[in-house]
This record gives C-alpha cells, sequence and structure tokens, in this order.
C-alpha cells in the first residue's frame, strides 16, 4: 500500500470525510493481522489528532469515508445513520445490462463480524436497495462460454439499510454480480476483465454521502473521485 497521503474531502470543526483508497482497512483487524497500514491511524498521523471511525467500509470497496474529532460527535453523526437520515450513493461496475432503475427488496441473513458471534442465528434482516443504470457498454472479448461478448453495466446504487455486504449480495440475487467481488461475484468475469482490461479491484466506489452538518445543521454533500481502475472502464460508457 502507497505512503502517500489520504485525499481529504470535507473538513470543519467536528467532522473529516476521506476517499479512502480502496484495499485500505479502517481500523486494525484480526482478520488480517499483517496489515500495518489502516484509514484512523493514516489519517491521525496525517492531521496530527485523533479521529473516531463514524460509519465502515469494506476494505476493497473505495470512497466516502467519515470520521468525528470526538466520541460525543461521532456517536451524534453515526445516530443519523441508524434513523436514516443519511443518504448514501454507490457506483459499480456489474455482469450483464441492467435495467434502467429499479428496487431491489431482498431480506439477508445476519453475517456475524467476529468469531464470538460464530454461534448467533442466523436471522434474516430487511434489506433494501434503489438502483440506476448511467452506462452500458459491450467488450470483444469472451467472458463465459455460450457468449462471444462481454456485456456490463456502470450502476448508482442507492442502499437504504446498512447490511452487511448488501449492495454486493443484492448485486449477485438479480444476476448482476458486481466485477472483482471474490466473495459474491463471477470469478470467470474477474479473471476476463483482469486479463483483457487489467481491472483487478472491486469496482464498487461510496460516491457520496449526504448527512446533517453538525456546524450549522443544513445537509451537506461529501463526494469523492474515482480511481484509476476507473478510468479503464468510464470512457467505455
Amino acid at each position: 500500500m502507497p505512503s502517500e497521503n489520504l485525499t481529504i474531502l470535507h473538513h470543519d470543526p467536528y467532522c473529516i470525510a476521506i476517499n479512502k483508497p480502496a484495499g485500505m482497512l479502517v481500523h486494525r483487524s484480526w482478520l488480517d493481522s499483517r496489515e500495518t497500514r489502516f484509514a484512523v491511524q493514516t489519517l491521525r498521523d496525517q492531521i496530527g489528532r485523533h479521529v473516531y471511525p463514524v460509519h465502515r467500509l469494506d476494505r476493497p470497496t473505495s470512497g466516502v469515508l467519515l470520521f468525528a474529532f470526538d466520541s460525543e460527535t461521532a456517536h451524534l453523526l453515526s445516530r443519523q445513520f441508524t434513523d436514516k437520515q443519511v443518504h448514501k450513493t454507490y457506483w459499480a461496475i456489474v455482469r450483464g445490462h441492467l435495467p434502467d432503475s429499479g428496487r431491489i427488496d431482498y431480506p439477508l441473513k445476519y453475517q456475524p463480524d467476529r468469531l464470538a458471534e460464530a454461534h448467533t442465528e442466523a436471522t434474516l434482516q430487511d434489506a433494501v436497495t434503489d438502483f440506476r443504470c448511467l452506462g452500458r457498454t459491450e467488450f470483444p472479448f469472451q467472458s463465459a462460454r455460450r457468449y462471444p461478448t462481454s456485456r456490463y453495466s456502470w450502476a448508482e446504487l442507492t442502499p437504504h439499510t446498512g447490511r452487511k455486504h448488501q449492495l454486493r449480495r443484492h448485486l449477485k440475487h438479480i444476476f448482476h454480480p458486481i466485477v472483482g467481488d471474490t466473495n459474491h461475484g463471477d470469478l470467470r468475469q474477474n479473471h476476463a476483465v483482469a486479463d483483457h482490461l487489467g481491472s483487478h479491484r472491486l469496482m464498487l466506489h461510496a460516491r457520496s454521502l449526504t448527512f446533517r452538518s453538525l456546524d450549522n445543521g443544513q445537509p451537506l454533500t461529501v463526494t469523492a473521485d474515482t480511481d484509476e481502475q476507473w478510468a479503464l472502464w468510464l470512457p467505455h460508457f
């Protein structure tokens, strides 16, 4: 992981938002004891003060990540997420041609985060995601035995609930898995885009986050640009 500074998207007396690179953990995790660089530690060292994560992004997901400067502010901002007062949009590249728009209303089984929760009952949780197709493309390489070409869509995703891996699991459910997803995706597609396009990451990006500013009480939208892996895709749509 490169050691350059994180890109700061917003900074006020209460909170700070960054553009988290794909591949970076938010904080130290037992899942990867060998990792040495984390968003919390890197940002703290960069700005010279403690920060408190308000929400999470999966390691392979890039985009807007919000931190508070004290635990009380972190609690207030987290409550906005819990109370569904936060609007989130994601960009994704998915297999196949999506419809123009739609809603995925499909309950998901609870997935424990820690070994201590391994025996937690696998209850179903409501999960709702809206999607909008921003573009479609077709490449002249084969990624499935039945078809001589490969089709993809550029999607805008709006989750209305915050279940673990919700977007990845929902797109798999409608047979449009996100490119680069090694857990819920299409491995044949992943290998094809890596070989033909040089695309190696999970193509999921937290594009924008809108919340109520604690500075003035007004809605505040933070937007994150995409990285060089996205530059391999977007010119084709």
